[in-house]
């Protein structure tokens, strides 16, 4: 009886939590944020995950001297101030500083895994002390700057990595037709082939999908791919959705967001707008090699954030954004119809 009780008084609390308060803590950001201090720990993982991200980032400034995605963001900045039109004579003067700082620290590491964008730095860095005019900081940094490149001697190839002119003839020659027909042919494929993938394929898709659009081209995301049997047995049973096809996917993807690479909370959102942007072309790429995939939702449970986080050994500031299941698909399957919104419903002008 006593029990009975207490397990009414228990439901009425977590309804009183879940369906009324709600409903009375959203009208204010501070009831708001007394809503998840005080009765719901939802946003718990997120906000430590966030703040992990923010620390690690001042702390590779700090202890490393270096900072990797300062640096990439900051060419970023420097690119587009070169592409200007017209271009300031003098700019960047508030982040040259801290860029060559970077720079410098980067050098020193010698990073063998980021030789491409160690090219992009210089070749950036290198076209921009080219063209700003002088001034005290602008000529201070540029002395450190070439001090620090002549440590590259023989390593940079000559075409440099910096803003160029598209040329029109040659643009893809794919029509509208075409890619609308590839965006219809991609469905969510649930039944697939008992036959392995091959990882030139999956890398395949990946250097298509790593060319898609990312703020200040930080790229905060990595893929964690699976194709051991024993591993896709292991991993496709964490998000939910699986149920019913999971037995037939043959090589499970993790998409991983790295909250490091942002030094205010201002970008957390990021990691899952750039993530999306390249799953979408890495799902059309692999449809161009005869794979199929379906992308599986990653719900925030704190039980199964726990049991990815153990399975991927991943650090504080890191998130599971979204898995996919990938084959070659079974023709004799079914995908779902999945009618999508008429275009009236879904776009306004103006």
């Amino acid at each position: 009886m006593i029990k009975r009780i207490k397990n009414k008084i228990s439901y009425e609390y977590r309804k009183f939590i879940d369906t009324i308060l709600p409903g009375y803590c959203y009208k204010s950001r501070f009831l708001s944020s007394l809503y998840y201090f005080a009765f719901s720990s939802e946003f718990g993982r997120e906000c430590s995950a966030v703040l992990a991200g923010k620390a690690k980032y001042l702390q590779d400034i700090k202890v490393q001297e270096s900072n990797f995605y300062l640096l990439v963001r900051n060419t970023h900045r420097i690119e587009k101030g070169l592409l200007m039109r017209p271009m300031r004579k003098v700019f960047a003067v508030d982040y040259i500083g801290e860029t060559v700082d970077s720079y410098v620290g980067f050098i020193k590491k010698r990073d063998q895994s980021h030789t491409k964008q160690l090219k992009w730095f210089t070749d950036v860095l290198t076209a921009y002390f080219e063209a700003v005019a002088s001034s005290a900081v602008i000529d201070r940094e540029r002395e450190k700057f070439l001090k620090s490149k002549t440590l590259l001697t023989g390593v940079i190839p000559e075409v440099r990595s910096i803003p160029y002119l598209r040329e029109e003839a040659k643009l893809t020659s794919i029509s509208y037709e075409q890619f609308f027909e590839l965006n219809r042919q991609r469905r969510s494929v649930r039944w697939f082939k008992n036959q392995p993938v091959e990882r030139q394929k999956i890398d395949k898709a990946i250097l298509a999908a790593i060319q898609a659009p990312s703020a200040c081209n930080r790229q905060p995301f990595e893929y964690r791919v699976f194709d051991d049997p024993a591993l896709v047995q292991k991993v496709r049973e964490f998000p939910m959705g699986t149920k019913g096809y999971a037995h037939s996917i043959q090589t499970f993807i993790v998409v991983v967001g790295n909250l490091d690479a942002y030094f205010s909370e201002r970008d957390r959102h990021l990691i899952y707008v750039d993530a999306s942007l390249a799953n979408m072309a890495l799902m059309l790429a692999l449809e161009t090699l005869s794979l199929s995939s379906c992308p599986i939702n990653w719900p925030d449970i704190e039980s199964r954030e726990l049991m990815m986080e153990k399975f991927l050994s991943l650090s504080t500031h890191q998130r599971p954004i979204m898995c996919l299941g990938v084959g070659y698909p079974d023709f004799t399957g079914k995908v779902a119809f999945s009618e999508k919104r008429s275009l009236d419903q879904i776009r306004k002008f103006n």
